[in-house]
């Protein structure tokens, strides 16, 4: 019998080979602060693929320069980053896996020091090759420069922004699109109510904060049009009572369904430093209640480390995929070594490697 986490997953015309799927992880690798993508992209990307992921999710991908988190990170906002991105789309399929790219604008967030290569921390100065940040407020993330508040246009702009990204991600073959509304990025910062304090049309009601990505994913599906997956990342909780929870969440997934989402990634925090309670699928809990009350698929993350850890939480019905991070790092092989562990041969196997696994 084909355990749950080995079987397909259709999502419109895509049918992905599993459900054990490598989420977005930012790698800071650009060499030239072009955002187009390198040979450590292709070979990290290439590997988990061959791998046996279900899916290979390319990390976020700013839609525009000011939109990226750190001048290292990837950009498709013009036509050399396209051609460097098709080949490791092009490569993650011909290894049997369905590629994937997160498309994101780092909002208030943007501008910083790598997260690694470099001993700097904070915001980047204009002396250093730094930019102006935006946000729906002028309210800065601890730590960080103050935004600029965006106006209508801005807004507008930068929807557009999304549609002309989602267009390139699917010329260069990718087949699911996710847009980034977690993790204190700019979409997840007019959803809270902790970093929107809009008057107008955008800020206030949950209905007004969820306008600009609501407005972003009907965008983005007019440009990819009906066959291709598009899924959105949100932080389900800003673990602050005074900020987002899973129920505001539940409300925001339905109406990204009814709005052609296909999946609900579901993560939560770091719009706000927060004590969060990690332990193993902290953050399943939260992937099950917006599966069950918003009626949408979802995928669980967080800490999820083992084949029967992820199998239970497909086979109880809690998200419909699951996505493995770090796991995923120490072990780009996880899923052949899940399959094993859950007693499944799987049909996939990289011929190449197969002397490994008799």
């Amino acid at each position: 019998m084909t355990p749950l986490l080995f079987a397909p997953l259709q999502l419109r015309n895509i049918e992905v080979r599993n459900r054990l799927w490598v989420p977005p992880m930012c790698q800071y690798s650009v060499d030239n602060r072009d955002g187009i993508a390198t040979d450590w992209h292709l070979v990290h990307l290439g590997a988990l693929a061959r791998g046996g992921s279900g899916a290979v999710i390319v990390e976020a991908t700013a839609v525009t320069a000011e939109g990226r988190i750190s001048d290292k990170d990837l950009g498709l906002w013009n036509e050399a980053q396209q051609d460097g991105l098709s080949r490791i789309a092009s490569f993650i399929a011909a290894q049997g896996a369905t590629p994937g790219i997160q498309l994101a604008h780092a909002g208030r967030k943007a501008s910083t020091w790598p997260a690694w290569g470099i001993d700097r921390r904070g915001s980047m100065t204009s002396d250093d090759g730094g930019w102006e940040t935006v946000a729906p407020s002028p309210d800065p993330y601890p730590g960080l420069a103050a935004p600029r508040q965006l106006d209508r246009a801005e807004i507008a702009t930068i929807t557009q922004s999304f549609a002309d990204s989602a267009r390139r991600a699917a010329d260069a073959g990718f087949e699911i699109i996710e847009i980034h509304a977690a993790h204190g990025y700019l979409l997840h910062e007019f959803l809270s109510p902790l970093s929107n304090n809009r008057g107008d049309e955008y800020g206030g009601s949950a209905a007004n904060r969820a306008r600009f990505l609501i407005e972003v994913v009907d965008a983005v599906r007019a440009e990819i049009g009906p066959d291709l997956a598009l899924l959105v990342r949100v932080s389900a909780t800003d673990w602050d009572q005074k900020g987002l929870t899973v129920d505001d969440t539940v409300v925001f997934a339905g109406w990204l369904k009814t709005h052609g989402v296909d999946l609900i990634d579901v993560s939560s925090g770091a719009n706000i430093p927060a004590q969060i309670p990690t332990r193993p699928g902290y953050q399943v809990p939260f992937a099950a209640q917006i599966k069950n009350q918003a009626q949408v698929p979802t995928a669980a993350v967080g800490l999820i480390t083992e084949a029967a850890q992820a199998e239970q939480i497909l086979t109880t019905q809690q998200s419909d995929v699951v996505m493995v991070g770090r796991e995923m790092l120490r072990d780009p092989h996880f899923p052949i070594r899940a399959a094993q562990q859950l007693r499944y041969q799987l049909p996939y196997l990289p011929a190449a490697y197969g002397r490994a696994y008799r």
